[in-house]
């Protein structure tokens, strides 16, 4: 018990002795934690409250068109999340360096500027669900869905508020390649009806997510295993919300699939 408070102790100083690039604090949204509160505050009293009540004797908005141009987008910006490892050298510089990066060095500031475009993505991902509401889709407003937008985006924010190390560059790349094919799917679904015959492989979009929580976790543990150089407490937080996230989407795609085959 001694060993586990000890280990609890060490990774919150480390969290709060972590000397923080001041220009972070100037980007937008950064300079405090108000900010992203106060949208998150907002977006899911909008989502769970205000939104359906809005909508309640309202008909359903017919956002085709916006939609196609949202999820385009998402899939374009997605990409270019994903080309950024590699435009800044990281995946090289990660290969050469391996368990020998500290939190400060000189790819912290490229790191850094990767980490603030991730969290605007997830600042942006919330229009997914108010998307739904306006749509008066209110059954997809699941606890999954606005629990994995709403920790996303917070989390996002105070890992490159507090603490950002580079495993967040391989946890990044994954979770933006995925998001290409997730758009994709629904850029194409919004399409209309005359393509639904391309959306054969709806039921694989929980595998890949499932497949890519998979390969997080284990990149997370070897480096625990191998004893990184890492930011531990970084590496504790990633472990925990990747076992969280493979819970919900295993239990979503049991509730789904499975028990359709069953009936």
């Amino acid at each position: 018990m001694s060993n586990l408070m000890h280990l609890v102790v060490n990774n919150y100083n480390e969290l709060l002795e972590s000397k923080k690039d001041p220009m972070v604090d100037s980007w937008f949204l950064m300079s405090s934690p108000y900010p992203i509160i106060s949208i998150l505050c907002f977006y899911l009293y909008f989502v769970l409250k205000l939104g359906p009540k809005i909508m309640e004797k309202r008909k359903a908005f017919d956002l085709q068109r916006v939609l196609v141009a949202y999820n385009f987008y998402q899939v374009m910006f997605s990409l270019w999340l994903c080309s950024m490892p590699f435009r800044i050298g990281a995946l090289d510089y990660l290969m050469k360096n391996g368990c020998s990066i500290g939190l400060r060095n000189p790819f912290t500031k490229a790191v850094s500027i990767g980490a603030w475009w991730y969290f605007f993505s997830k600042i942006i991902e919330l229009l997914d669900t108010v998307f739904f509401v306006l749509r008066k889709k209110q059954n997809q407003v699941t606890f999954l869905h606005v629990y994995h937008h709403t920790i996303t985006a917070l989390f996002s924010w105070g890992y490159l508020k507090f603490l950002p190390g580079e495993q967040g560059v391989v946890i990044g790349f994954l979770n933006s390649f995925v998001h290409v094919i997730m758009y994709f799917y629904y850029m194409v679904a919004a399409m209309g009806p005359k393509y639904q015959k391309y959306l054969w492989w709806k039921k694989y979009m929980t595998w890949i997510q499932l497949t890519q929580f998979c390969i997080m976790l284990v990149y997370l543990l070897c480096l625990l295993y191998y004893e990184c150089q890492f930011p531990k407490a970084l590496t504790f937080f990633f472990v925990v919300n990747v076992i969280v996230f493979l819970y919900l989407f295993s239990d979503f795609y049991r509730k789904a699939y499975q028990k359709k085959k069953a009936v």
